[in-house]
């Protein structure tokens, strides 16, 4: 398993970070335990995951039920230090803190609130799941637009201010060791780094953004900031929610998938999908390669990728998407996979 740094955290990172948004609801404990325990041993180190899991849905009775379980596993197994563990504080509107955004009020709770559920001393990477002034992620891409978000410049940054200096105060209890974002974007992110080296605080160590062959938005100056600043991505969905694996083509829903419980997969089913799904399989099949092992090794290995975040709701699926490890993507392969973005660039 090829390891990455973190950012300029000085913590290294698998390629592939196992996700566990299903644990709870859709993967029972004691399966969540065995994909931890199958992770760990093909070379994984590194498992994310957020205060609000599980999800699909998202609700206000199974609020932390995800950092529970890891947790129980942690009691449990006695091999927390084998991990690096990061986890999310939510932003504005979300079940947590009466919908509360993010600030230096909301910080010490919530990380508390976080190591009591996960049974540990400490969190290695710390994000904030969405910004408390908007974003341009989950399909808002399209409406997005910052003059009407409500923030002016002066406020977003007293904002990211008043962050850092909570986060440092954790910093030095120990309780978090590096500070990640998600959903977050290029000018965002750079706010925050200069914010850093003003009014110090820990320096953002990555992003957690959706990043697919289907969904590309951080090809373009995010991917140039990443590079020039140091700062890793960490992709969500790298195999476009299941769309890449080719299990919804044709009208098919397999029970128990995403689709079988969110219908429009958060805005991503559309009449597009399919045909943009339609020509990576065609690349796999030409190329003689998984098309879910392909997608998943594309995303771990874009140049400013630090670890690629894959879930699976059962063992056998996991089983079966750690072989992305083992893949070789040659040249030509990776030229097909950008002719086929430029055929169908952005379907969602």
């Amino acid at each position: 398993m090829k390891m990455n740094p973190l950012g300029q955290s000085g913590l290294q990172v698998s390629e592939l970070c196992l996700g566990t948004m299903t644990f709870g609801n859709q993967t029972s404990p004691a399966e969540a335990f065995r994909q931890i325990d199958r992770a760990l041993e093909a070379g994984i180190n590194f498992i994310d995951t957020a205060e609000m899991y599980p999800v699909n849905p998202v609700r206000a009775e199974t609020l932390g039920r995800t950092e529970e379980i890891i947790g129980d596993w942690n009691a449990a197994s006695g091999r927390r230090g084998e991990w690096i563990l990061a986890t999310k504080h939510s932003g504005e509107g979300s079940f947590a803190r009466d919908g509360a955004p993010i600030s230096s009020k909301t910080i010490r709770e919530t990380v508390e609130a976080g190591l009591k559920r996960l049974k540990t001393d400490y969190i290695d990477l710390y994000q904030f799941h969405w910004p408390n002034r908007g974003s341009y992620m989950f399909r808002k891409n399209w409406s997005y637009d910052p003059a009407q978000s409500g923030w002016t410049r002066a406020q977003v940054i007293a904002d990211m201010e008043d962050c850092l200096g909570a986060l440092q105060d954790e910093v030095k209890r120990g309780t978090i060791r590096a500070f990640g974002l998600s959903n977050e974007s290029a000018w965002g992110t750079q706010m925050w780094l200069e914010a850093a080296e003003r009014v110090g605080g820990p320096r953002v160590a990555s992003i957690q953004n959706e990043y697919s062959l289907l969904c590309r938005l951080a090809d373009t100056d995010l991917a140039e900031m990443m590079i020039y600043e140091d700062v890793g991505l960490l992709p969500f969905s790298p195999l476009g929610a299941g769309f890449l694996t080719g299990k919804y083509q044709g009208g098919a829903i397999p029970e128990g998938s995403r689709m079988s419980l969110n219908e429009g997969m958060g805005g991503r089913k559309t009449d597009r999908v399919f045909a943009a799904v339609d020509a990576y399989l065609k690349v796999a099949r030409d190329f003689d390669i998984d098309p879910s092992h392909m997608a998943l090794a594309w995303s771990a290995r874009r140049s400013f990728v630090a670890s690629s975040i894959f879930g699976a709701t059962t063992f056998e699926q996991l089983e079966h998407l750690l072989g992305a490890v083992d893949v070789t993507l040659s040249e030509e392969l990776l030229a097909a996979l950008d002719e086929a973005h430029k055929a169908h660039p952005m379907p969602y």
